[in-house]
């Protein structure tokens, strides 16, 4: 699990592990929408000396939003993962909270406000109405900031949703890098938003009945019905749980070389 200390690992080594894994995957995801920002922006300074070092502050000023955004992140992801190991009945409502979420995420692709979000996220691409005024570090610096927060505000849905789901398989963060791009680069930005809207409350209705499935049920005559087998796998894991619980309370404990 991300979210969890290794064995001997504080939790403080824990968060700056998570924040290293958290920033290269954003690195990777947001790469393909922050090229254009900064071919607009050093084409706008174009002339101006140290143009490399400017655009290297554009870059690192974009990338501490997603740094502060992974701060947060993590507390909320660790406290959840112990409460899910130690309470079995969270098993069942994380697939509830799961689903909730991504259905969550495509709803907003549909909303008046993920449009202004895309429109920001246009102006931002370097419009008129661009913050950027000079050359300067500072100014450069604050560019790549606002170029930061407008990206999370326009995909911060996407990426809730690819967060629960989860962000470490490569296939989630095919998707998600995929989707994040096509609704800012492509030409028809809004339709390419409602489509990926659609796939995404699509895999949260589906996600939705796996979670109805694992609600135990039982008929009058005490005969098995539907689910009943998803709900048998459910206990197995609420049991290995418990064991796993036992091992994360003993985490601050020395190795033992056994050799």
């Amino acid at each position: 699990m991300m979210w969890m200390r290794m064995p001997g690992q504080t939790w403080a080594g824990a968060a700056v592990s998570f924040l290293g894994m958290w920033i290269a995957m954003m690195v990777v995801m947001m790469t393909p929408s922050l090229i254009p920002m900064l071919r607009r922006y050093r084409q706008r300074i174009r002339g101006v000396r140290h143009l490399a070092w400017l655009t290297a502050l554009v870059v690192i000023g974009y990338f501490a939003v997603w740094m502060v955004i992974g701060a947060a992140v993590y507390p909320v992801g660790a406290v959840l993962s112990a409460v899910e190991l130690r309470v079995p009945i969270m098993v069942r409502v994380a697939s509830f909270g799961t689903a909730v979420v991504v259905l969550a995420a495509g709803i907003l692709q549909f909303t008046a406000w993920k449009d202004r979000r895309i429109a920001c996220c246009r102006e931002a691409h370097g419009g008129t109405r661009s913050p950027l005024n000079s050359g300067h570090a500072v100014a450069a610096w604050r560019h790549g900031w606002q170029l930061g927060r407008h990206c999370v505000a326009c995909c911060g849905g996407l990426m809730a949703a690819s967060l629960v789901v989860g962000m470490t398989d490569w296939r989630v963060m095919t998707m998600a890098t995929v989707a994040i791009a096509a609704e800012r680069v492509a030409f028809a930005r809004v339709s390419v938003a409602r489509v990926i809207g659609l796939a995404v409350v699509g895999v949260g209705m589906v996600l939705l009945l796996q979670g109805v499935r694992e609600i135990p049920m039982t008929s009058k005559g005490g005969h098995r019905r539907w689910g009943d087998g998803i709900v048998d796998s459910v206990r197995c894991r609420s049991v290995s749980y418990h064991e796993v619980s036992r091992v994360v309370g003993r985490m601050g404990e020395p190795y033992h070389d056994v050799n």
